[in-house]
């Protein structure tokens, strides 16, 4: 279909969806196995949001969608398939995915919830939408068919979002602006949206609460269990915006609370509400909680509030006292890490249950307790056990960490055990320690000078490393200590390491507000190593902490959230990474299985499709060994021989290549660690960057070069040369490297203006395009001079021009014909065809537009008569022959039957190009 093309400081989606006239959601849609799939439609949306003309249309856009038609691939890290979304905001968008979680949703609300087939006036809405993108022709095709299915990606995403009460339901409830502050200390503003397990979630306990009834006299009770790093907090600020308006509708007060086991916790949600716009108070005592639990408003001026308190601030005596007025109050209670310090046996949870008979407790957490009642006497202190379920109720949504690694939200974890060398070393000085000290404790051993000593000379080694292994100098890492006083000693050790930033996170050491300020600056980059013992180990989020030192075996469900401190993304990290001091395997296989055995129960027959945290040794040596069969029949330690060898493999081939070597960066460290040298010794890892190159640019020259010289076919080599390319220039000299940058960025406009052209049968546009070929028919890209790509850039500038005014001239004669590019080629062909058949520009528009009525009418009323091309050229006739006899047009039969060709082969060439 005719769309305008893009000029460099416009934009114009594929679609967009105008409400009230407003234009609120655009959708770009591609075809399947497009170039670079969905990531070159990414780049190109956040380049072009810094575009300040683009801008005015991002304060308008709420909701964009992307497809290419293609189903999810699970180990598509870099989203490469299927359909997916966003919100417009001036930093970089996160692009989610969208699975739906009700499948009559997709039955009862086909074509996006406008109009079922079955419906009255589908038919005619049809016709309609074909005639006016000037594509009758399509209706009917097997293709067409097909991909009308409800259930296609692109549909299952539009029915899933743009349904009137989905849309609708985002755009009053799905959209928060959060407060940010960079690593300069400015604020700013992101735009964020639901991710489709918090929408859910979200509908879930309002589906909870309303099927309890207004009128209930018993608790609301259920668990959230979202993996760490799904935002749970972020879960109950879009949770307080719908339940205020559900209460609201039905003339009820509503109060709403956060409840936490910690104070950093709870200095930690405050921040996240008000960076939301939420209004969040703080109670400080159990005084001031006995009369805030009373009041019919948390604000006094109306505002959006929610009331974070510390668990131990629950007492017997704070409970909800009528009012003066006794006015029927609703308290909704989010409790945050519902997996600790929620105990039946004390006295915490009994005062918080007590304290509103009539509440709706939500428990929020990513590791429920799983073990069923069980007595332990370590120590002689009996411990209890329960089961979250058994405290809370059942759960209300899920959302596990296999469903979050698959959707970006999180990576997945690679366990590092350390080096025999260092293992052995650390060994030996225990047992030195131990002979010495005699019967010294255990964590004072750990603790001594001559313990930290070694193993903080292996982290700081190690971390300096990863650096350089990992490619990126700004990621972070925890030491997790065995004692508190091992991370003292830690900290004091590590001050002999003036190559590294650190900060000691301890609740008896410094104040508050210091250590607020430490966490700060290591989530803006300005430390390198946080030092902790028991803080920080749950509820806190830095993306770039990506490698944690484990000191210690942390038990049962703790386990996992610490271990998911690494676990958010962060640029194009595959993995967070856990070295392991401790030796954890045994008690995180105990309270796996623990989770696997309730998965197990919950999912039924879904329970294989789970997978595990945790990046084994197996498939790591699996994915290595094949990595190895890969690049087996090439010589990697000769670039040249290399380069030789694989300038014969066809692109499938050059990819697969590429993607192993790519591999083969990110699982290196890895492999190493994990003792696999008969692997990694195949290759020196300094020189897999040099053959991702070489394969690049084999790629590039196989996309561009070769097919610049040898194909006809102008819209292929355009859709595959110089998109998304990647150059590698080796030239001495920060002038000669702009030169390339100013080359390419001139090649890639130049690109854009031949692809918007829309007749490329135009002879002039064919002698333009030769021109393009000769500029640009050089075998190697990357060997051009200076002078030569001086010489280029003047000659596709100005070839730039001429192809600007051609699609100019070609645009404004496509809008004669109600913005039909078939039309307007046909009218060229006429024109071009000696002698003309019609002599007159505006006689040929009326006779053609007239024509085209006719046409595109039959096809909506017989999609049939196009696949029997004499059929649909002698209909044509009956068109064509009245309509030249009507204008007084002199012709004979041969004139005749070469328009009808001309019209029935641009009808017929739409269809194969779909």
């Amino acid at each position: 279909t005719y769309q305008k093309p893009e000029c460099e400081d416009s934009f114009r989606p594929d679609i967009t969806l105008l409400i009230n006239g407003i234009p609120l959601v655009f959708i770009e849609v591609k075809k399947p196995n497009n170039a670079q799939g969905m990531r070159a439609e990414f780049n190109r949306m956040i380049t072009r949001q810094q575009n300040k003309t683009f801008r005015k249309f991002i304060n308008i856009t709420q909701l964009m969608i992307f497809s290419n038609n293609m189903e999810y691939e699970d180990d598509d890290l870099e989203n490469l398939f299927g359909a997916f979304y966003a919100t417009a905001t001036y930093s970089k968008p996160f692009f989610n995915h969208f699975r739906e979680e009700d499948e009559k949703y997709l039955k009862e609300n086909p074509a996006a919830g406008i109009l079922a087939p079955t419906d009255a006036g589908f038919n005619a809405a049809e016709d309609f939408i074909l005639k006016d993108n000037n594509c009758p022709e399509v209706k009917g095709q097997p293709f067409y068919e097909k991909d009308k299915s409800p259930l296609t990606p692109t549909n299952r995403i539009l029915t899933s979002l743009c349904s009137r009460k989905r849309l609708m339901f985002l755009l009053q409830y799905g959209l928060a602006y959060v407060e940010r502050t960079d690593k300069n200390g400015i604020r700013h503003l992101e735009k964020h949206i639901m991710r489709y397990p918090q929408m859910f979630a979200a509908k879930a306990i309002h589906r909870k609460i309303e099927d309890a009834g207004i009128n209930s006299v018993e608790q609301v009770k259920g668990i959230i269990w979202h993996t760490q790093g799904s935002g749970k907090t972020a879960l109950a600020y879009f949770a307080v915006k719908l339940l205020k308006d559900y209460y609201a509708n039905l003339h009820k007060p509503v109060r709403f609370f956060f409840i936490v086991d910690r104070l950093d916790l709870m200095t930690q949600a405050k921040n996240e509400f008000i960076a939301r716009g939420l209004k969040a108070d703080i109670v400080n005592s159990k005084e001031e909680f006995k009369r805030n639990i009373s009041k019919v408003s948390a604000s006094k001026n109306g505002e959006d509030t929610i009331t974070v308190v510390n668990i131990q601030k629950f007492s017997e005596e704070s409970v909800a006292a009528p009012n003066d007025y006794d006015i029927d109050v609703q308290r909704v209670y989010f409790m945050d890490e519902a997996h600790r310090s929620y105990s039946p046996t004390g006295s915490f949870l009994a005062n918080l249950f007590n304290s509103d008979k009539k509440a709706v407790l939500i428990a929020l957490t990513g590791t429920p307790l799983l073990n069923a009642k069980t007595q332990d006497f370590t120590g002689g202190k009996k411990t209890l056990h329960f089961n979250s379920k058994d405290i809370f109720g059942g759960y209300i949504h899920r959302y596990w960490y296999n469903s979050s690694i698959k959707d970006g939200y999180t990576v997945r974890l690679i366990r590092e055990a350390i080096e025999t060398a260092y293992k052995t070393k650390l060994r030996t000085v225990l047992d030195e320690l131990e002979a010495v000290k005699g019967s010294i404790q255990k964590k004072d051993l750990f603790a001594h000078k001559k313990y930290v000593q070694p193993l903080v000379e292996y982290i700081a080694g190690d971390f300096l490393k990863s650096k350089i292994t990992l490619g990126d100098d700004t990621i972070g890492a925890m030491i997790v200590a065995d004692s508190s006083e091992q991370a003292k000693s830690i900290y004091e050790e590590l001050q002999n390491y003036t190559a590294v930033t650190k900060a000691l996170i301890l609740h008896d050491v410094d104040d508050k507000d210091t250590r607020e300020q430490a966490r700060d600056d290591f989530k803006a980059g300005k430390i390198d190593f946080l030092v902790v013992y028991n803080m920080l180990l749950t509820g806190f989020d830095a993306p770039r902490l990506k490698k944690m030192y484990l000191g210690r075996v942390v038990k049962d469900h703790s386990l996992l959230q610490t271990l998911t401190r690494v676990n958010r993304p962060y640029k194009n990290f595959h993995y967070g990474y856990i070295v392991d001091f401790a030796d954890i395997r045994k008690e995180f296989d105990k309270a796996n299985q623990e989770y696997y055995n309730e998965l197990k129960e919950e999912l039924g027959d879904e329970f294989q499709n789970y997978s595990r945290l945790f990046l084994d040794a197996d498939e790591i040596a699996a994915r290595l060994t094949e990595i190895q069969d890969i690049l087996f029949n090439y010589d990697t330690a000769d670039i040249e021989a290399f380069a030789e060898s694989i300038s014969v493999l066809d692109k499938q081939e050059l990819n697969s290549i590429k993607k192993a070597l790519e591999d083969y960066k990110v699982l290196y460290n890895v492999a190493r660690l994990q003792g696999f040298d008969e692997i990694t010794g195949k290759i020196d890892i300094n020189e897999v960057k040099s053959l991702v190159s070489e394969v690049e640019r084999t790629i590039f020259n196989k996309n561009f070069s070769r097919t610049i010289i040898d194909q006809t076919d102008s819209q292929t080599l355009l859709n595959t040369a110089l998109d998304e390319i990647k150059f590698t220039f080796f030239k001495i000299g920060e002038e000669e490297l702009t030169i390339a940058d100013k080359w390419q960025e001139t090649a890639e406009k130049t690109r854009k203006a031949f692809l918007r052209n829309l007749d490329p049968k135009d002879p002039e546009y064919i002698t333009l395009f030769e021109e393009l070929k000769r500029v640009m028919a050089k075998k190697n890209i990357e060997e051009l001079t200076a002078e030569d790509m001086k010489k280029s850039i003047s000659e596709l500038e100005e070839l730039k021009k001429k192809i600007d005014r051609k699609n100019q001239k070609d645009m404004t004669l496509c809008g004669k014909y109600n913005g039909d590019p078939k039309f307007m080629r046909i009218h060229k062909r006429l024109k071009e065809t000696p002698p003309p058949i019609i002599p007159s520009d505006t006689m040929m528009q009326q006779i053609l537009l007239s024509i085209k009525e006719h046409t595109d009418n039959l096809l909506l009323s017989n999609s049939d008569v196009i696949r029997n091309e004499a059929y649909f050229d002698a209909q044509l006739g009956q068109f064509v022959i009245p309509e030249l006899q009507s204008h007084k047009v002199t012709f004979n039969i041969q004139q005749a039957r070469q328009m009808i060709s001309f019209i029935s082969r641009e009808y017929m060439d739409e269809i194969v190009g779909m």
